[in-house]
């Protein structure tokens, strides 16, 4: 695998690269356009910064791309559309300063509300007072966050062991995220505003969150309310806010970052009640090193065709909730994987239902997964979790997710439901323990087996002999059975035979099984 790197990252990072065995690594420090277009055709992965542009053109020559590596957070150079529609996954880094982010804000939260700028600038002008320097205590304020993503989890958590109660507004995160960090779901921005005592921004810099704090906003705060923004600027009208806070509306105020930056114009400036610092909320020492570490990891993982946590055009997930998930990824394609092996009808609508535990979780990858799975034997393009979707999409398929959390059988369970012109498919697993994979369900007939790489599955008509005749052509086939299981449908007087099989079934000898007396249908599915 061959990885070009065209901007500077940490050292550890190209070390990591180098020492993998079987990438080949190429560093440059200056790369023009067109040198860069007349080479990426040689290249698996690219891994780059802010300058290098990764768009269309690019993409036409970049015929072995499959990873796209950005060494930071924002992905502003690079096209996302071309990349998803191609399978090409891309990864960045926005875990890797994100501890870093979190403790300035917390830093500029705590020395805004104890005036500690103001008071250090008295005693280097050799004066000694307190007057004017009394603070506040965050002990059961309300902290309202701006966006509960990764850095806004962060301060969350931290903030709660102040005895903060918090808040938050972010009408693109799940119920289940609100839950899990214990935090008060607020449904409107005004609301949130109406409550917080203090107030922190995490959210990205989007045409929807340019100003989203003006003068109208900030009528609606608490007097006194104190308000912190680490994330970018502009999403705070500056004038507005200076405003307020000289009309007392606002006590104080930590920013780390100015709409006009690097130009240091900003009228907060000019406040006693603003502590501000030079966007350097990520500029640490560990979060430098993490950032050259953990893109050069994701690369190859991603390389290697695992799950990738940090994928950009894929829903996101938590590290630690993708190793939770992992199985249940697996399970998912292997769900997926049954229905084009089985079935040759026409697919309008996938219905993904999710029951127990499961559906407690947060979903559409493993939804990805399933769609992955169902069109991998069909497909000649690359499918994976990337495209998947926009497959489904362009072929004009409906997809559906439905969640029970109760499950009479008390235990998670996926099913897959795939509708056509001529009636339904469905397939059912689940995971007992922390990895164990069982198919427990194919149209509507029972089961309890694990997933091998070569199954056969028969429909056949519930009469004496047929498990005899199957396992004779089996064996004068030389075909070992490793496990069979039966399931029976007593009022249609039909049975499936479930076979996990030690090597792949010839398609000669699938015709001679179809030809049984009693043989409805015979199918071999391969994982």
């Amino acid at each position: 695998m061959k990885i070009i790197v065209t901007e500077k990252i940490a050292d550890k990072g190209i070390e990591l690269l180098q020492n993998t065995p079987g990438v080949e690594v190429v560093v440059y420090r200056e790369l023009k356009r067109e040198e860069l277009l007349d080479v990426i055709d040689q290249y698996d992965a690219m891994i780059v910064r802010s300058v290098t542009k990764v768009d269309e053109e690019l993409y036409k020559r970049a015929t072995k791309l499959k990873v796209v590596g950005r060494a930071g957070n924002g992905v502003d150079n690079i096209e996302m559309d071309g990349a998803t529609k191609r399978g090409i996954i891309v990864v960045n880094t926005p875990e890797s300063n994100i501890v870093s982010a979190a403790e300035m804000t917390i830093a500029l939260m705590l020395a805004s509300a104890r005036n500690m700028v103001k008071g250090h600038n008295l005693l280097m002008a050799g004066e000694w007072g307190r007057t004017g320097l009394r603070g506040s205590e965050m002990l059961h304020k309300t902290l309202g966050i701006i966006g509960l993503g990764r850095i806004g989890a962060l301060v969350t958590a931290r903030m709660q062991a102040f005895g903060m109660k918090v808040i938050a507004f972010d009408p693109y995160i799940t119920d289940a995220r609100f839950k899990k960090f214990g935090v008060e779901k607020c449904e409107t921005l005004k609301e949130l505003l109406q409550k917080a005592d203090i107030i922190s921004i995490h959210t990205p810099k989007t045409e929807e969150t340019i100003n989203i704090i003006t003068k109208e906003e900030l009528a609606l705060c608490k007097k006194g309310v104190r308000i912190v923004n680490c994330a970018r600027g502009g999403l705070i009208n500056e004038e507005d806010l200076y405003e307020a806070i000289r009309e007392g509306i606002v006590a104080s105020a930590g920013i780390d970052v100015l709409k006009d930056e690097p130009h240091a114009i900003s009228p907060l400036i000019q406040l006693p009640q603003c502590v501000l610092t030079p966007h350097i909320g990520a500029d640490t020492d560990e979060a430098q090193d993490n950032v050259g570490v953990t893109i050069a990891r994701e690369v190859l993982s991603a390389l290697k065709g695992e799950m990738v946590a940090n994928a950009v055009n894929l829903p996101t997930l938590h590290p630690h909730d993708l190793e939770d998930m992992k199985t249940y990824l697996q399970l998912g394609e292997y769900l997926g994987k049954f229905y084009y092996q089985m079935e040759k009808n026409i697919v309008e609508k996938v219905e993904v239902i999710y029951q127990g535990e499961i559906a407690e979780m947060e979903t559409e990858m493993v939804t990805r997964a399933i769609l992955k799975g169902l069109f991998e034997p069909i497909l000649k393009e690359r499918v994976n979790y990337v495209n998947a979707a926009l497959a489904a999409s362009g072929r004009g398929i409906d997809v559906l997710e439905s969640k029970m959390t109760a499950n009479e059988k008390r235990f998670s369970m996926i099913t897959l439901k795939i509708s056509g012109k001529d009636g339904a498919f469905t397939v059912s697993g689940t995971v007992l323990g922390q990895n164990e994979i069982r198919i427990v369900e194919i149209n509507g007939y029972e089961f309890d087996v694990t997933p091998a790489q070569y199954m056969l599955v028969a429909r056949n008509q519930d009469k004496p002999g047929m498990i005899g005749q199957i396992g004779t052509l089996l064996g004068a086939s030389r075909i070992n059975i490793a496990n069979m299981q039966v399931s029976r449908n007593n009022k249609e007087g039909a049975a499936m035979m479930f076979m996990s099989v030690d090597s792949e079934v010839a398609k000669e000898t699938l015709n001679l099984l179809q030809g049984i007396d009693g043989i409805t249908q015979v199918n071999l599915v391969k994982l």
